[in-house]
């Protein structure tokens, strides 16, 4: 009878209901026992932040009617956990979510806890620009854990910028963050960024039928970039320098499309990132090596547009 199961139990019973529904993990976890614990803690309002140690609390009328329609949920829809509970996690803050953005996973989290060493000096970062900010986690935990640093969130989806703006009141830092409506670096005013994080589109547009399911929940405008993934990233490319101080650096997200990316521009020294907690596809580059990279880039693009 699951009315007398323990909040643990319960976590094992839910973990087995995901594994007889063959879910895919990626949005938050990666496995079918941290997703159930997530839901179960989420349900009981318990904190998320590894502090909880009441394993054997029974749960109560409530958490199970709760713990019973989210796992429901999750195993009828395919929906991302965070979708449904509405919260997801990214370098240690909460933030908001639904289907207007996509949910936080970036290994630019990581980056950012490290202070964007070695790639800013401690100290020396005065204005960062979040690019494709979704709902802004990337631009908002830089302004959390940067003292002072002054941040601009673009998007080209006023949804998602809601979304963003609501989870820059929930951290308290609307001081030192703004919000753009842009095309990539459209309607960007003229500033001469520090640093410029870019989180853009990076799918093929064939790839995402072949997508697990929680993938197609998510906004195809978030994810798709043009038929081989790189039409965001070779723009982002090409005009960053202009968004740029003379010191200045552009670190971008590409995922899967490392590997064409990189076959396309051979001569371009992309500095691939390595990260201690997983993840890959980040390059970095400077304001100078991306003005220098700008011949090649046209030329890919012109290559590229003439094919299609």
């Amino acid at each position: 009878m699951t009315e007398n199961l323990t909040l643990a139990q319960w976590i094992d019973h839910v973990a087995a209901q995901f594994a007889a529904a063959d879910l895919h993990y990626g949005h938050g976890t990666d496995n079918e026992q941290d997703e159930a614990a997530w839901l179960v803690l989420h349900a009981a309002g318990a904190t998320l932040d590894g502090s909880f140690d009441d394993w054997g609390r029974l749960a109560d009328e409530a958490t199970i009617k709760k713990i019973e329609e989210l796992s429901r949920l999750r195993c009828e829809t395919g929906k991302p956990l965070a979708y449904l509970t509405g919260t997801a996690f990214f370098a240690g803050l909460a933030f908001e979510v639904n289907e207007d953005v996509l949910v936080p996973r970036s290994p630019l989290a990581e980056l950012i806890l490290n202070g964007f060493r070695p790639w800013a000096k401690p100290g020396a970062l005065q204005r960062m620009l979040d690019m494709c900010t979704g709902s802004g986690c990337i631009g908002i935990a830089a302004a959390v854990y940067t003292p002072g640093l002054r941040v601009d969130l673009a998007d080209i989806s006023p949804a998602a910028l809601e979304v963003a703006r609501r989870n820059v009141q929930r951290h308290g830092v609307g001081d030192r963050v703004s919000l753009f409506e842009s095309d990539l670096f459209a309607s960007i005013p003229a500033v001469a960024y520090d640093l410029v994080l870019a989180n853009p589109p990076y799918v093929p547009a064939a790839s995402v039928a072949s997508l697990p399911r929680e993938y197609r929940e998510e906004p195809e405008l978030g994810l798709v970039s043009g038929a081989d993934g790189l039409d965001a990233p070779l723009a982002i490319l090409l005009d960053a320098p202009r968004f740029l101080c003379e010191y200045g650096v552009l670190v971008c997200e590409v995922g899967e499309s490392e590997q064409r990316l990189a076959a396309l521009l051979p001569d371009v020294p992309f500095t691939w990132l390595e990260f201690e907690h997983g993840g890959s596809g980040v390059f970095v580059l400077s304001r100078e090596e991306l003005l220098s990279a700008a011949p090649a880039v046209e030329a890919a693009m012109e290559k590229r547009n003439d094919v299609t």
